[in-house]
């Protein structure tokens, strides 16, 4: 996916976590290592695509290594059964996003549509829960997590995945994989979710976004941060910068987990944050507001409350204050947009309404 000097791409993170750990530098996002390991300003569109690789490959030196995206096997779509509604039919299917490898999803098609016109398409990321894709179809108690089935009553094309370890895929076996995490896999997996979406014929290419909650919310960022193909991203309680991830609850982590960080290094995750980093935040290569910043100039939301324990809300607006000026260089502040509700771990209805706005403004 990525070409440019992907030989130094070792030298290039060292010098950067160095930095990061010694001097205020670092903490611009709008600086980048330039060919001689020196930090440099970036002054340019083109300078960001440097510094936005860069970011990439300290992803994935924490996530492990994206696969080959090129010459995979036909999807091979099996639509297994369906729903209909008043606006849009429901189809549960499988495919094949690389060999010996399967997704299984909701797919929701709209009934109705302008003549000679495609559909605008979303792509949601469930939460963390046995049900998988089922959360986000509003099966009780989760209604208010209904996400899919709203966006297609709005005549979204959508694609609601099951996350690995859940829904039907909660048989996967993390440690027999090719990935070398949880977080990686899934990435791969959504990003095969936005190739289906493309390749329909009743489906805008140009037009395609993606939403999700807590774990869909960070998914949405990570995978957006991989694709660039998305045009919007909607995260719900989905991130805080590591500096700030638990605080209120660090004993606790430290019992359960190991350390405070340490519920991102299960299988579901990230392992190689315990295993290579120690669960210390100065040294994991990448925060939060690096990944809003590798989607900019895209489209990003938050629903970010302030009464979250999951993602402390002072380490979301530092981080949204961080990445600002990344927004600023492309003139597309209006496109980078947090709210902060009354809540606690929750996405309240009038916010997940301001999110729909805010993606029809951009898809439709």
């Amino acid at each position: 996916m990525r070409t440019f000097y992907y030989g130094l791409i070792l030298f290039i993170v060292s010098i950067t976590v160095a930095c990061k750990q010694s001097g205020p530098i670092e903490d611009k996002l709008l600086t980048y290592v330039g060919p001689n390991g020196v930090l440099q300003e970036v002054k340019s569109e083109e300078d960001w695509k440097v510094k936005r690789l860069q970011i990439l490959d300290r992803l994935e030196l924490a996530m492990g290594g994206l696969p080959d995206t090129s010459n995979l096997p036909p999807m091979d779509i099996q639509y297994r059964d369906s729903l209909k509604t008043d606006t849009y039919t429901r189809y549960t299917i499988s495919f094949t996003p690389a060999e010996n490898e399967d997704v299984t999803a909701y797919l929701y098609v709209p009934l109705f549509k302008r003549q000679g016109m495609k559909h605008a398409a979303m792509l949601v990321l469930h939460g963390t829960g046995d049900l998988g894709k089922r959360l986000v179809d509003g099966e009780s108690p989760y209604a208010n997590r209904a996400v899919a089935k709203e966006l297609a009553d709005r005549g979204y094309v959508v694609i609601a995945p099951d996350y690995p370890s859940m829904g039907e895929q909660k048989d996967y076996d993390f440690g027999n994989d090719r990935y070398e995490s949880g977080t990686m896999k899934g990435i791969f997996n959504h990003i095969r979710c936005v190739d289906l979406l493309s390749t329909r014929s009743d489906v805008d290419p140009e037009r395609i976004g993606v939403i999700g909650h807590s774990l869909g919310g960070h998914n949405s960022m990570f995978l957006a941060a991989f694709d660039t193909r998305l045009k919007v991203t909607v995260s719900s309680c989905g991130w805080t910068l590591f500096d700030y991830d638990n605080l209120e609850e660090d004993s606790l982590y430290t019992e359960r987990y190991g350390g405070r960080l340490g519920d991102w290094a299960k299988d579901t995750y990230m392992p190689l944050l315990r295993t290579r980093y120690e669960l210390d935040p100065q040294k994991i290569p990448f925060d939060f507001d690096e990944v809003i910043a590798a989607i900019a100039p895209r489209a990003f939301f938050s629903n970010s409350p302030k009464y979250d324990s999951d993602f402390n809300v002072e380490g979301v607006m530092k981080g949204i204050n961080n990445v600002s000026p990344v927004y600023g260089l492309f003139n597309s502040q209006r496109d980078l947009k947090v709210l902060y509700p009354e809540a606690e771990h929750d996405f309240p209805p009038d916010v997940k309404l301001k999110a729909y706005q805010f993606i029809d403004k951009i898809l439709k």
